[in-house]
This record gives structure tokens, sequence and C-alpha cells, in this order.
């Protein structure tokens, strides 16, 4: 949204609050979305330094810091050429919690700008910025993703059923069930009428708490029986909440 010469833009990442903080107070983590080099000291008058892959340089300050929830800087670029001056506009970023498990709400406001036209031309970067942020910060909560996934796996062996969300719920062919107790009446069901090994097939792909996994399915002689590919749902602190599971035909 673009009002006067302000803009606002709000992203959902699958990640705790505190999680996405630590990406304006860890020089390490505020490089990881922003370039190398690029450095944040936070503290209120604390040195913003900002280097993109091209090798423009923003600079600023921290003129507020209220973890988790808000920080507010100054930005600006160091050549002339360029339509905002060092520390010439503001940025505030407001970090607050999603309901129902989904995540981290950040908004963003860019304002003091000289122009509209400024203005218009900021968009697509915090639009693009913000997507390196989102990605980045979502994979290090969700880092340890593929033991979850193999946790589900073992459930449906006769394993427990660990590292899921008290309202998760299962969506294939033949599954249609809500809340972990549904679901553990399911597969025991399943490990009577459908006695399968079920295995991760390959690599799981995690983008943003959202995560695609195949799958197989043999009987206790190893003869393939089925396959597939899941789809995954993390809630912000990395247990799964939903499951959508698609078999293979034939």
């Amino acid at each position: 949204m673009t009002t006067d010469n302000k803009l606002e833009h709000t992203i959902l990442i699958r990640a705790t609050q505190q999680t996405v903080f630590r990406y304006f107070t860890d020089s390490k983590r505020f490089a990881a979305w922003w370039g190398e080099g690029s450095q944040i000291e936070p503290r209120p008058g604390g040195a913003v330094r900002i280097v993109y892959p091209g090798g423009v340089v923003a600079s600023g300050e921290v003129i507020e810091l209220a973890a988790p929830e808000r920080i507010v800087f100054s930005y600006g670029y160091q050549d002339p050429a360029k339509p905002i001056g060092p520390g010439g506009s503001r940025v505030t970023i407001t970090i607050s919690a999603a309901p129902d498990q989904d995540g981290t709400l950040v908004h963003l406001v860019h304002d003091r700008l000289p122009d509209a036209a400024t203005r218009d031309m900021h968009v697509p970067g915090w639009r693009y910025q913000l997507a390196l942020f989102a990605n980045v910060a979502a994979n290090e909560q969700h880092a340890a993703v593929r033991d979850r996934v193999d946790a589900w796996f073992a459930a449906w062996n006769g394993g427990a059923l660990e590292g899921v969300t008290d309202d998760v719920a299962l969506r294939d062919a033949y599954a249609c069930v809500s809340g972990r107790e549904q679901l553990l009446a399911h597969i025991a069901a399943a490990r009577v009428h459908l006695p399968m090994t079920l295995a991760r097939a390959a690599e799981p792909r995690h983008c943003q708490g959202m995560v695609l996994c195949d799958w197989s399915a043999s009987t206790a002689d190893g003869t393939l029986r089925a396959r597939g590919t899941n789809v995954f749902e993390l809630a912000a602190d990395g247990r799964i909440r939903a499951v959508t599971g698609f078999w293979a035909p034939g």
C-alpha cells in the first residue's frame, strides 16, 4: 500500500516472533537477508549499514528498539546521485505474533520520502527484500524439518506421534481427520487394514513453512505397494499442523 510519500507492506513469516526479531539484533543474520557486509548495532543511536549485492550501500542509525516487537531506523544512500541521502528517510518495522500458530506478522512503513516517485521506486525493492527475509528466517526456524518429517513416517510404522500440533489435520484419498486423537485412531486402523512400512523417499523441500516430501510404502517382504507426495504445513514453532497426501497413480 502507498499513501502520500509513505509506503507500507505486511508479510507473514512462518517463524516465531523471537526468531524473526533476532534478524535485527545480530549482524550475521541481518546480512543474511541484505547482503554480505551489512551490519546493525542493536541500540538507539547504533549504526545501520546495508550493502546490497550489486554494491549499492545504504546507511542510517537505529532510532528505536523495543524487543521483540519494534525497530525504527533511518535509511539513505551513500551515493549522492540517489534521491535519499544517508539517514534521510525512516523505516519502522513492527513484529507481532500471528493468531492460530501461523507465524509472525511483519509490518513495514517507509516514510519521510522526498516524493511519490521515490516512494514508488522503493515498492518492488521492499517486496523483494522482505521475501528474502521471510525465507531466511523460516529456514532457520525449520532447520530440523527433516527430523519432523521422519518422525511423521515413524509414527505410521508404530512409533510415537511426535512433533505435531494438537489440532493437526490429515487429508488424502483415504483420510479426512482433524485433531491428534482422530489421527492416532486413523493410524491404528491403517496399521490393521493396510499393514505397510512408510518411508521418506527423498529429501524434504522446504519453503516458508510448507514442505514437500516424496514417500513410499512397502509390505513386509519389501514389495513396493504405493508411493506419493505429502505436503506438510508447519506451525511457527516447527511442529506439523496439517498434512495433505497425494498418492501417485498406478
